[in-house]
């Protein structure tokens, strides 16, 4: 869809690396830290930059965050945008 977020797909190392940069953030909005924090799947939407929604599987909480990556030449850092917890593994996105 023109605008909209891609369909689902599975999780890859890039997204993986998008959910690490952004992992201390997440656990200061959340209060707490994780030992397993790992992305089950992911959608994007091309924006100036891209948002990548993610659904990571955290210790034995299912979260969602969406995380905005600016365009390479900003050479800015990925940043979290929004964090959801108390999803489900069967939750959409």
């Amino acid at each position: 869809m023109l605008g909209g977020h891609s369909a689902p797909k599975p999780a890859d190392e890039d997204a993986q690396a998008i959910a690490d940069s952004v992992k201390a953030s997440i656990e200061q909005e959340l209060g707490k830290s994780f030992n397993t924090f790992r992305v089950n799947q992911y959608t994007t939407q091309v924006v100036a930059g891209t948002n990548y929604k993610l659904k990571i599987e955290a210790d034995s909480d299912f979260l969602h965050a969406v995380v905005f990556k600016p365009l390479p030449h900003t050479g800015e850092a990925p940043s979290l945008s929004k964090v959801e917890s108390g999803k489900t593994l069967n939750d959409p996105l």
